[in-house]
């Protein structure tokens, strides 16, 4: 991760986020929701304390996490929630896909392909 010198501390709980497949900062990054540019400035998280975002991640690796309100993807959009189960989900497949490279693996191909796409448009 970027700040290895530093450490990267979640801004809920305080807590070192030492892998990268608990980052919610490098989750966002690589499914497009943040712009490489503020990778350095952007407030971390663990994924467990970002709950909203967590929700969507369906893999066996990962245990779900409910939430309760009106953000609870279970009352959102079918369709949307849908949608945003699988973009999360790839994305956090593609953390780990990062935490398996043998050799270090430039940031700009941290994204997942299509989102990578986008970023040079």
């Amino acid at each position: 991760m970027m700040k290895c010198d530093e450490g990267y501390f979640c801004e809920v709980c305080g807590k070192d986020v030492s892998a990268i497949i608990d980052s919610d900062l490098y989750l966002r990054f690589v499914i497009g929701e943040l712009d490489p540019e503020q990778l350095h400035l952007t407030p971390e998280r663990h994924l467990r304390c970002n709950p909203v975002l967590a929700q969507f991640i369906e893999d066996q690796r990962f245990e779900p996490l409910i939430v309760d309100g009106p953000l609870d993807r279970r009352t959102l959009d079918a369709a949307f929630a849908s949608q945003r189960t699988e973009l999360v989900s790839r994305g956090y497949r593609r953390l780990h896909e990062i935490l398996q490279q043998e050799t270090d693996l430039d940031m700009r191909d941290y994204p997942l392909a299509d989102v990578r796409a986008n970023y040079l448009h």
